[in-house]
């Protein structure tokens, strides 16, 4: 399943409240003045002071909701370690995975022996999956009719308890779909770590997705994100792609 993204919203006109909010830091302007003045030219003002001082607080002001789709239960694991931001995820819990769609890596699709053997496995999962969920609920409703309870009621209850436990069998490859809100500097973070070129694949093309949407819509409060060598020297010491320049250029030309 290919991987989809949509900015579903954001903080109204963000570069403005952005500005707004450094003004404040750096100016006597009170609350009811503080938009004044911050037309085209003041709002770039504030924006470029800010990315040459390093103050990152005022971005922290506007935040941004990602609908995405089409990504692995693996990345899942990997971007909730990003913990400043707000995720809702489709459950395995309560929502019974059918005909479960996945995500096959480039490099087995790519290898046809690899990929004949990488759907095997995937259809035997759900082969397997259907088969636990079904043989617990049997067993849980013969539980909950012994108990006396509705049959409508001990069915949908022991369907439900079957697949907490059939889920475990399910791989890191099951497609999710979530929703994912971060401020601005969370997602200025967000993109250093994995637009980075050693960044997981997956991962990666997430992140470089999300920064063009962002980038559409906040074109100067973004125009240098992106891997920390974007903006900066690459952090990754002896691990470093050596690539700096070729990453600025990538990055730097989309703006």
């Amino acid at each position: 399943m290919a991987l989809h993204v949509e900015l579903l919203q954001h903080t109204g006109d963000p570069e403005k409240i952005v500005s707004a909010a450094a003004k404040l830091c750096y100016s006597s302007a009170g609350i009811t003045d503080i938009l004044d003045g911050l037309d085209a030219e003041g709002v770039g003002r504030f924006l470029t002071m800010l990315m040459e001082m390093g103050h990152e607080s005022p971005i922290e002001h506007v935040s941004f909701t990602f609908g995405i789709e089409g990504v692995s239960r693996a990345l899942l694991a990997q971007i909730t370690r990003h913990r400043i931001a707000s995720y809702s995820v489709k459950s395995q819990r309560y929502v019974k995975e059918g005909q479960f769609e996945f995500v096959t890596p480039p490099a087995i699709k790519a290898d046809e022996t690899a990929c004949a053997l990488f759907t095997k496995s995937m259809a035997d999962a759900q082969k397997t999956y259907n088969s636990l969920a079904d043989i617990l609920s049997e067993k849980y409703f013969a539980e909950n009719m012994a108990q006396g309870m509705p049959e409508k009621k001990a069915r949908n209850q022991a369907e439900k308890k079957a697949i907490e436990d059939a889920r475990f069998v399910l791989p890191n490859a099951c497609e999710t779909k979530m929703i994912v809100t971060m401020n601005a500097r969370s997602l200025m973070n967000f993109f250093q770590h994995r637009c980075c070129s050693r960044a997981q694949w997956e991962i990666q093309a997430l992140a470089n997705e999300m920064l063009r949407l962002v980038r559409e819509v906040a074109p100067t409060l973004f125009a240098f994100a992106g891997p920390s060598c974007v903006a900066g020297p690459c952090p990754e010491g002896k691990m470093s792609c050596g690539k700096a320049a070729e990453m600025r250029k990538t990055y730097l030309k989309e703006n």
